[in-house]
C-alpha cells in the first residue's frame, strides 16, 4: 500500500496512532512555543520546521521507533553526548513512540541549527 501524500501536520498525525501522534505533536508544539518565529509544514511528506525557507528541523513516525532531525550531520556530532541514549545516524536519532521529551535538549538542537544557519533569534 502507497504512503498516503499528507497536505498538512494536522493530516500526518491524525494517520498516526495515539502514541505516536502525541509525542510528535507535543515536539512540535514545545517547538513553536519555544520560537514562535518558526512554522510548521509537510516537507518531504512529513512534518517540518521551517524559518524563511529554511530546514530547521523535522519530526516522523516509523513503524517502532520515531525519528527527530535537526538537519545537520555538524549538530548530530557536536551533541554525540547528549544523544548517546538514542539510536543516533548523520542527521537525526530515533525516540521511543512514548517519549517523554526532553525539553532542553530538543530547545538546545533548535537553538543550533539556527545559530548554524545564521537565523537565532
Amino acid at each position: 500500500m502507497p504512503t498516503p501524500k499528507f497536505k498538512s501536520v494536522n493530516e500526518y498525525l491524525a494517520a498516526h496512532d495515539a502514541t505516536k501522534a502525541k509525542t510528535l505533536k507535543s515536539v512540535i508544539d514545545f517547538i513553536l512555543t519555544q520560537f514562535p518565529e518558526l512554522e510548521s509544514k509537510i516537507s518531504w511528506n512529513v512534518p517540518t520546521i521551517h524559518l524563511n525557507g529554511k530546514y530547521v528541523f523535522g519530526v516522523a513516525a516509523y513503524k517502532n521507533h520515531l525519528t527527530l532531525a535537526p538537519w545537520s550531520a555538524t549538530i548530530i556530532t557536536n551533541f554525540q553526548r547528549q544523544l548517546e541514549k538514542y539510536v543516533v545516524f548523520k542527521n537525526c536519532f530515533q525516540i521511543p513512540m512514548d517519549w517523554a521529551i526532553d525539553k532542553k535538549l530538543v530547545k538546545d538542537l533548535v537553538r543550533a541549527r539556527l545559530d548554524e544557519l545564521d537565523l537565532s533569534m
